[in-house]
């Protein structure tokens, strides 16, 4: 059997880490999460790691999205309903009109930290710490509020725990139950043009399930959905205290999600978390940005996936609208001729951010539109297969990238910009987008 050396890791340069104030307290932390419950199990991960493998086969497509940063203050009833709402009408568009099995990825329960391009923030001549997620500091300009602080990493384990426990309710209590998808719409059908699209949809999913119901047929994939959790594995310190030997297997997982990726920022090969990754045993993804080289890619896969795993790895690009039909086809090419079985998964959001005149952070619709093109252009030309994509969004009717089926201009960007990060999809935007995919979907199959 494979050895497995978990702490491996701290001998490595860490990228994009907290300085902790208290080394004594992040001690005492990690201690105590060591000992808390699995937030997801491992037969859960492998069960993901099988529908990944489907995914690399070119049998069916992966749905991950969800915020850009969680905040604790979000996990509530209605705000996780929020987000569910959302990404199941867009698997359901996805299903119905591409006649695709969806794998869906939730970017929740743990998304509660992120990388920043600077390590400080300055407004008005004072220069504090730079916000890295509910998960380090607070969003609060002030010295107390953006000290890190370990035992928000406690904070984030339970937020996690009462999200995924709401996510477990909600997908088997009822709430998914197919016969319930026009109810998710009920608010919003008369709202925007994707609202209603949508409703027409329901409606033919209706008629096709009172015609299989009166056929005899009832499965239980019609009243049920699963669902995984993902999050960026950034904070080292905070996946590997919540790492464990699986007892059937003897292998470790990293019992905080079911899929944890590792970022752009953070993807050094002989980096600290690149090597942590290669121990644990979960379905993981890297991203690759338009600095990728193919041997950046082929280093990757025999570092991370060294006996070629079926649903193992998954490579989640990020090349901006105007690169990735340049960028991306080399990768595609190498990698498929190295016989690596990868998932490619598009992330169409962090290429294409720019600063509006009104200094808020957004992103055009249209950019991210074209960035899924592109991925689906560049896929149809090798004969590859697109396996998914993985945006930000929320269920709530935020104003934070400009355009969409119903228009939002920069001018509008004030009247609800709530992100504590990056701008996200509103619901409209993420249904707009569903559509879209379905379509060129089609068109590649």
């Amino acid at each position: 059997m494979r050895a497995y050396s978990l702490d491996s890791w701290r001998d490595l340069p860490a990228a994009q880490q907290p300085e902790w104030p208290d080394p004594a307290e992040l001690e005492r932390v990690v201690k105590e999460l060591a000992g808390l419950p699995p937030l997801v199990f491992a037969g859960e991960c492998d069960q993901l790691k099988a529908k990944l493998a489907e995914v690399a086969q070119g049998k069916a497509f992966v749905l991950q999205g969800g915020d850009c940063a969680e905040t604790f203050a979000g996990a509530t009833a209605d705000d996780v309903r929020n987000k569910l709402k959302t990404l199941l009408q867009m698997a359901i568009v996805l299903t119905y009109a591409a006649s695709v099995p969806v794998v869906k990825i939730g970017r929740l329960a743990g998304q509660f930290a992120k990388p920043r391009s600077s390590s400080v923030e300055t407004r008005d001549g004072v220069t504090l710490p730079a916000y890295r997620g509910d998960m380090v500091n607070g969003f609060e300009f002030t010295e107390a509020s953006r000290v890190p602080d370990p035992v928000r990493l406690l904070r984030a384990y339970h937020s996690a725990a009462v999200t995924l426990n709401l996510i477990r309710a909600f997908t088997r209590g009822g709430y998914a139950d197919l016969r319930q998808v026009h109810a998710w719409n009920q608010d919003f059908v008369g709202e925007s043009p994707a609202g209603r699209r949508y409703d027409r949809l329901a409606s033919e999913i209706d008629r096709a399930l009172s015609f299989m119901q009166a056929c005899g047929a009832d499965m239980d994939e019609f009243h049920s959905v699963e669902l995984y959790s993902s999050h960026e594995a950034l904070i080292l310190d905070y996946d590997r205290a919540l790492t464990r030997i699986d007892s059937r297997s003897g292998l470790p997982y990293d019992v905080s999600a079911h899929f944890v990726w590792i970022g752009e920022r953070t993807r050094q090969l002989d980096g600290a978390h690149v090597e942590f990754f290669r121990q644990i045993r979960n379905p993981i993804g890297v991203k690759l940005g338009p600095t990728t080289s193919p041997q950046d890619a082929l280093a990757l896969i025999d570092k991370l996936d060294p006996d070629r795993e079926p649903g193992r790895l998954t490579f989640i690009t990020r090349m901006g609208a105007g690169r990735i039909r340049d960028h991306l086809p080399g990768l595609v090419e190498k990698v498929t001729a190295s016989g690596a079985k990868v998932a490619w998964i598009c992330d169409p959001m962090h290429g294409n951010t720019f600063e509006a005149p009104s200094g808020h952070k957004t992103r055009r619709v249209d950019d991210v539109l074209d960035e899924v093109a592109g991925f689906f252009e560049v896929h149809r030309s090798l004969g590859t297969h697109p396996g998914g994509i993985h945006i930000e969004f929320t269920g709530d009717d935020v104003t934070e990238c400009v355009g969409g089926g119903h228009e939002i201009a920069e001018d509008d960007l004030h009247q609800r910009y709530e992100t504590a990060c990056d701008p996200r999809l509103n619901r409209s935007q993420s249904l707009d987008l569903a559509f879209i995919v379905a379509e060129m979907y089609n068109q590649v199959h």
